[in-house]
């Protein structure tokens, strides 16, 4: 059974927006506003009407030590653990100011977007994403006879 919430009142009035609910009580649940980590910064970006880019600064980093996934409306972006790559690492550093620690950062996602891609370029992993809009709701002119 669902524990009461302001979103109760609107479930019976309402059709098909269950995820959306979902989604809601889950960002308003105790775990959600637990102090975030600020690690790895980054930036969501409209690049057009329907397109958006999650970028995440991740100097240090590279394609095998980071996983992108996308489940359930969340897009999780993760850095890999890698004993062989740490081994390598260690030869010859003096100093380590670059971070490269475990991260984990999860995104929800409309369920009408749709991810396009992720590039890793130049410290910056950039993933795209397109809001796709169905025909049905997109606006119509309507002939008049």
């Amino acid at each position: 059974m669902k524990e009461l919430s302001i979103f109760n009142q609107l479930r019976p009035v309402t059709v098909g927006f269950d995820s959306v609910f979902d989604n809601f009580e889950r960002m308003f649940s105790d775990d959600f506003f637990n102090a975030p980590s600020n690690y790895p910064a980054y930036n969501i970006v409209k690049t057009k009407d329907n397109h958006y880019d999650v970028e995440v600064a991740l100097a240090g980093f590279n394609k095998k030590d980071i996983m992108v996934s996308y489940a359930d409306g969340q897009l999780s972006i993760e850095s890999v653990k890698n004993d062989k790559t740490k081994e390598k690492d260690e030869n010859g550093i003096i100093h380590r100011g670059i971070a490269k620690r475990y991260f984990k950062k999860s995104f929800s996602v409309a369920d009408n977007c749709e991810v396009k891609g992720a590039e890793l370029k130049d410290g910056l992993l950039r993933v795209s994403l397109e809001r796709i809009i169905p025909e049905a709701q997109k606006p119509k002119v309507i002939d008049i006879k």
